[in-house]
């Protein structure tokens, strides 16, 4: 499968301490129908839970990782991403990684002054 360098793929994990998996799970139901609202409006390309590449035996089916979701945007529309993360991560515990031009860089915010910062370096990232 070819990797389209022209997409920043974002994966998320909450990942607050005081949560245990099914409550982090919880944060990324909340924020799925919201990014599909921006799939709608084509600022996201697509988004989703994150499939278990090894689901336990017993398992009919595809599951899911708790806690993590991802997104793919347009280089050109990771700005809308995270406007969008900004307002909606405020005083969670996250760590997110973002993939462009072939290139991963890992994330942690765990305060609104650290999440500022987390996206600010990311869309660097990708703009480099």
């Amino acid at each position: 499968m070819a990797v389209d360098y022209s997409l920043v793929r974002v994966t998320l994990r909450f990942t607050d301490p005081s949560l245990d998996l099914e409550e982090q799970d919880l944060e990324v139901q909340k924020l799925l129908p919201q990014l599909a609202q921006l799939a709608i409006s084509g600022d996201v390309e697509q988004s989703g839970r994150v499939i278990d590449p090894n689901p336990p035996e017993q398992s009919k089916g595809f599951g899911f990782l708790l806690g993590l979701l991802q997104a793919e945007v347009s280089a050109a529309n990771f700005k809308a991403l995270s406007q969008f993360l900004g307002e909606r991560l405020l005083g969670k515990t996250i760590e997110m990684e973002v993939e462009a031009n072939g290139k991963k860089l890992k994330l942690k915010a765990s305060s609104q002054a650290e999440l500022f910062a987390a996206l600010k370096v990311a869309q660097e990232f990708i703009a480099n």
